[in-house]
């Protein structure tokens, strides 16, 4: 059984490693270790570099430096830089994006219905607790988050001043100025439960 003869580049790289090691003799073993492997690792990542790479190992060894220059530099406690740099490895290739299309789950339809049902149910209270949900998703943008909080809370408002108004010229416990006041705050958060549920139905479209 014979064993092949080495590659010339395997001399050229086997030679500055035993150079490098005779060298660095009075170096800590720690040191010692971590300059060789820096040196190997170097030397392999540099031959598939994607930027530059070098086949040649003559090349490779002439820009590492001669070795007692790296060991002098080892003796002050740091490789240079363009030892340590990483070398560009072929970048992974990336996968393609696709567009996310998600109608939104439990949360994003509990928060339309507390807008919607709920406020019938609870006017001012559920609806501001929706927009909480509401504002917690990621499935709608600032913009239509924005716009289902003023709905809401303008509505809010609207039947507050609408009721100080009818306060004013009727009595207050008058049924049909009540129904009047109900009917002010439910709309905008009717209004904000559309303006939510366009934005869940455009992201799944």
């Amino acid at each position: 059984m014979t064993t092949a003869p080495l590659a010339h580049t395997d001399i050229v790289v086997l030679d500055y490693l035993a150079a490098l090691w005779a060298q660095s003799d009075d170096l800590l073993p720690d040191q010692r270790d971590e300059l060789m492997t820096t040196v190997a690792d170097y030397i392999s990542a540099r031959r598939v570099a994607a930027v530059d790479p070098l086949e040649d190992a003559a090349a490779i060894v002439r820009r590492l430096g001669p070795p007692e220059d790296l060991v002098a530099a080892m003796r002050r406690g740091a490789l240079p830089p363009h030892v340590r740099l990483p070398v560009l490895l072929p970048p992974p290739p990336a996968a393609l994006a696709r567009p996310v299309r998600d109608g939104g789950g439990p949360a994003e339809y509990t928060a339309i219905g507390m807008l919607s049902a709920g406020a019938f149910l609870l006017p001012g209270i559920a609806p501001v607790a929706g927009m909480l949900l509401a504002t917690a998703s990621p499935h709608w943008t600032p913009a239509q988050k924005s716009a289902g909080w003023v709905l809401t809370l303008g509505s809010v408002a609207g039947a507050f001043v609408f009721g100080l108004l009818l306060a004013a010229v009727a009595p207050f416990s008058d049924t049909p100025s009540l129904f009047l006041v109900y009917l002010v705050m439910l709309a905008g958060s009717l209004g904000a439960s559309g303006v939510l549920l366009a934005g869940l139905r455009s992201r799944s479209a």
